[in-house]
């Protein structure tokens, strides 16, 4: 089954286009790498499968529905895009269990979990505004796992990470794929994604290119 498909999808802001003539299918449990430079295009397409941005022309479909004003995003989603900025005064479980109460599925628990899986301690009570980079990219990456979603979008995740951070980000993206999640990584760095990524596609102006 294909979890994710983009037909003929544009678009075009302020006469720029943005994204041009996308055809994409994205099959169900597959780890898919959107690889581009920067302004490549490849953080649009993401916005574009989420739902943050409508299309000039063409459409989205999850699961066979179509993306639409009324059902507007996936039903199951998370989502890593560009650099997330949490409260600064807040512990890392204070962050988390502020996003959770807003779908309401998970409860403490699960968030512990999750930050231990990440590599950050649920009991560390120092605020976010003392993180490190790293810790902090952690965090987001926790924050679009926790909830278990079917689709999880991912942008440069492996941003500020160290090599053991890296190794740890590639297992936690095996353990999601086993659960049976679909995963789209977008990232410059074609090394960073070999190692857990199934598809490849390129991204280059605003167009696949391969």
């Amino acid at each position: 089954m294909d979890y994710v498909i983009l037909k003929n999808y544009q678009k075009q802001i302020k006469q720029r286009e943005i994204l041009i003539d996308i055809d994409l299918t994205i099959p169900e449990n597959e780890v898919v790498a959107l690889l581009g430079r920067n302004a490549s295009g490849k953080t649009m397409l993401l916005r574009a499968i989420s739902g943050l941005i409508k299309p000039t022309a063409g459409e989205v479909l999850i699961k066979g529905k179509r993306l639409t004003d009324a059902h507007p995003f996936p039903e199951s989603l998370g989502i890593l895009l560009g650099s997330i900025t949490f409260w600064p005064h807040c512990t890392a479980l204070q962050c988390l269990k502020t996003l959770a109460a807003i779908n309401n599925k998970i409860g403490e628990k699960e968030i512990k979990e999750t930050l231990i899986r990440v590599g950050l301690d649920p009991e560390d009570n120092r605020p976010v505004r003392k993180f490190s980079m790293g810790m902090v990219q952690k965090l987001a990456i926790a924050q679009a796992i926790m909830e278990k979603p079917e689709l999880i979008l991912l942008d440069e995740p492996t941003n500020s990470l160290d090599t053991n951070s890296r190794q740890l980000f590639h297992q936690i993206i095996a353990d999601e794929k086993e659960r049976g999640a679909t995963i789209v990584i977008a990232s410059h760095i074609k090394e960073d994604l070999e190692e857990c990524c199934t598809i490849f596609h390129e991204v280059e102006n605003g167009r696949l290119i391969s």
